[in-house]
């Protein structure tokens, strides 16, 4: 029996790379690729496929999502391969309690390329040979994918934060994190900003617009007079843009993007509140610390106003005050999930 392989992933370079290794085989044929679950749902009528590999964060709609309504409707066996899906992980878990036949993780410094190559044939031919049948996602799976690979940094500040903003910036990597920056500043202005911190930095700075992705080598800096929240799309991280009413006193709020990071993003989320006036941010510092986001505040030696930091430090929200000449280091640890010292 040949295995009619559909691959469904959002990297181009993976759905190449997979449909090379798997066509070397005489007995797997690769009927097409997908770039995410919407497309793969047309392919799957159109060419029936009789095996499915799956990525699990993709645009759109995640990878576990899809396969429960995949499961639930049109039963295919699946292999899952995705960077999240390591061996007993509670990932791999949730793929397998959803009725993925296997589960593969994505190379890795410790598992090559051809080690990879060789398991990826293998169990695809077992599944093309597995029986599956239709079943609803217990309910505790039903929720969508949480887990991510995809780090994200968030600022809040006001007054003095635009200098304060531009020296935590001298400290970051060219592929710093997606970043979002919540400063209070009037429309206008914060265009001008981010365009003169554009030049200045290997990494990409614009002014955030609607809809704009949250992208690793990319600061987005909130709109004067719109508020900016994070959301989902699919598995993947974009901005919610728009106009609203004034949230302590301010439009943009920082409290508002924080609020919405410690929803989408949680432990994903790496948090710092500079300087400025007022506590705005405050209520936000506490919602992402509760989340598992990691929390910094700048210090008062080295604010113009220490007035946000203050105030989200006596609601509990800040785990660490530091001098801003160290917070990009210990945001960019604490991002790598290295241990930091006190």
């Amino acid at each position: 029996m040949t295995a009619r392989v559909l691959i469904v992933d959002d990297s181009a370079i993976i759905r190449k790379s997979f449909s090379r290794q798997l066509s070397a085989h005489p007995q797997i044929e690769v009927v097409g690729t997908a770039p995410d679950p919407y497309v793969a749902r047309d392919m799957i009528l159109k060419l029936k496929p009789n095996v499915l590999t799956l990525d699990l964060e993709m645009p759109r709609m995640d990878g576990l999502t899809f396969l429960g309504k995949l499961m639930k409707h049109h039963p295919l066996p699946v292999v899952v391969v995705s960077s999240l899906s390591a061996k007993g992980s509670a990932t791999a878990l949730r793929a397998m309690e959803l009725g993925a036949v296997e589960v593969l993780c994505k190379p890795k410094a410790a598992y090559s390329a051809a080690e990879m190559s060789q398991d990826l044939v293998r169990v695809v031919l077992g599944a093309s040979r597995a029986r599956v049948f239709a079943r609803t996602p217990p309910p505790r799976s039903q929720a969508r994918l949480r887990e991510t690979t995809g780090k994200l940094l968030v600022f809040g500040a006001s007054t003095g934060g635009t200098v304060a903003m531009e020296r935590v910036l001298h400290g970051m990597p060219a592929n710093l994190p997606g970043t979002l920056v919540t400063q209070h500043m009037p429309p206008g202005f914060t265009s001008q900003y981010a365009a003169r911190l554009n030049k200045l930095f290997a990494f990409e700075v614009k002014e955030a617009a609607h809809g704009d992705a949250v992208v690793d080598g990319r600061v987005l800096i909130a709109p004067g007079m719109k508020h900016m929240r994070l959301v989902r799309d699919g598995a993947r991280y974009v901005v919610d843009v728009r106009p609203g009413p004034r949230v302590n006193f301010h439009v943009p709020s920082v409290d508002i993007t924080f609020d919405s990071v410690a929803k989408c993003a949680g432990a994903n989320a790496v948090a710092a509140i500079l300087t400025g006036m007022g506590d705005d941010g405050a209520r936000g510092m506490v919602s992402l610390r509760k989340a598992g986001a990691r929390t910094f505040a700048q210090d008062a030696a080295s604010c113009t106003v220490y007035g946000m930091p203050k105030a989200a430090m006596a609601r509990g929200g800040v785990q660490e005050q530091v001098s801003l000449d160290i917070i990009a280091a210990r945001m960019i640890a604490a991002a790598k999930g290295h241990r930091l010292a006190s």
